[in-house]
């Protein structure tokens, strides 16, 4: 069995009071969006995660988008290397803001739990390739590519109140 390997650092304290068993639901979350790849790599693969609040993904935001304002998360695709064999592929890291993911929750009246498990997913497929925006239907096959990894968690489409049905 190929063993991926997570990363994960816990900056604001509140991820782990709001997310029982936060780190096994993470790696959850991830795999699932490792899963609904039909392109992805065979060897290992290693990823970090950094749950932390508006004030650093600001600041993040700021430095390497340029964009002076809190956003709900970030991917920070890895540079391409050479690996000795066997070594995983770094995929990169994804950065999550705490007070944007729990006033996007409230706003959108769903479990702070569902939608980190989406922006998990999200971040994770943009560190595989997928980008939502340059195009409409690579929107749509990325917006299906979540929908099955969190079909897999138990977790409803984000995108079914959106659709205006």
């Amino acid at each position: 069995m190929i063993q991926n390997s997570i990363d994960i650092a816990v900056e604001d304290a509140r991820w782990a009071e709001a997310v029982p068993d936060l780190d096994a639901f993470v790696e959850r979350a991830v795999a699932a969006a490792l899963a609904v790849m039909p392109d992805s790599q065979a060897g290992p693969m290693e990823i970090s995660i950094l749950l932390a609040d508006d004030a650093t993904v600001q600041a993040l935001n700021k430095t390497w988008r340029g964009k002076d304002k809190p956003t709900n998360v970030l991917s920070f695709p890895a540079a391409e290397q050479p690996l000795p064999p066997g070594a995983p592929e770094p995929l990169g890291d994804v950065v999550l803001a705490y007070d944007t993911l729990l006033r996007e929750s409230a706003e959108q009246s769903k479990p702070l739990s569902h939608h980190l498990a989406h922006l998990l997913v999200h971040g994770t497929l943009h560190l595989l390739g997928q980008d939502h925006e340059t195009g409409e239907s690579q929107a749509d096959a990325m917006e299906a590519l979540e929908v099955a990894a969190l079909a897999t968690l138990g977790i409803p489409d984000p995108y079914a109140d959106l659709c205006g049905d």
